[in-house]
C-alpha cells in the first residue's frame, strides 16, 4: 500500500521559515519524480516545485529563490525547505509522486503565513 506523508506545516510570521518533508512507503521512491504542490482558499492546485529521479529541479516563478526542493532516497523522503514566506505562500501543501502510470498524492500539510 502506498502512502505519501506530508508534515511540517504550521503558523509562521512573514519572513520566517518552514521546512516540509514527505515520507514514502509502498514504492521504489528513487524511481519517481517528485513534487510539491499548493492549494489556496478558492484557488487551483498548483505546481510549486518538482525533482527528478536524477535530482534535477525545477520550480514556479513566484517561489525561485526563497524555496529549495530536496530528496533523500536512502529515507525515501522528499523535502522542501521555504525561507521568506510571504501571506501569499499560505495554502494547503501537497506532496506527489508520479513514475510511469503511477501517480500518488499525499493528505496535504496546512501552512499559514500571518503576523
Amino acid at each position: 500500500q502506498v502512502h505519501l506523508v506530508e508534515s511540517g506545516g504550521g503558523l509562521v510570521q512573514p519572513g520566517g521559515s518552514l521546512r516540509l518533508s514527505c515520507a514514502a512507503s509502498g514504492i521504489f521512491f528513487s524511481r519517481y519524480t517528485m513534487g510539491w504542490y499548493r492549494q489556496a482558499p478558492g484557488k487551483e492546485r498548483e505546481l510549486v516545485a518538482r525533482i527528478s529521479s536524477s535530482g534535477i529541479a525545477t520550480y514556479a516563478e513566484s517561489v525561485k529563490g526563497r524555496f529549495t526542493i530536496s530528496r533523500d532516497n536512502a529515507k525515501n523522503t522528499l523535502y522542501l525547505q521555504m525561507n521568506g514566506l510571504k501571506p501569499e505562500d499560505t495554502a494547503v501543501y501537497y506532496c506527489r509522486g508520479t513514475y510511469n502510470q503511477r501517480d500518488y498524492w499525499g493528505q496535504g500539510t496546512q501552512v499559514t503565513v500571518s503576523s
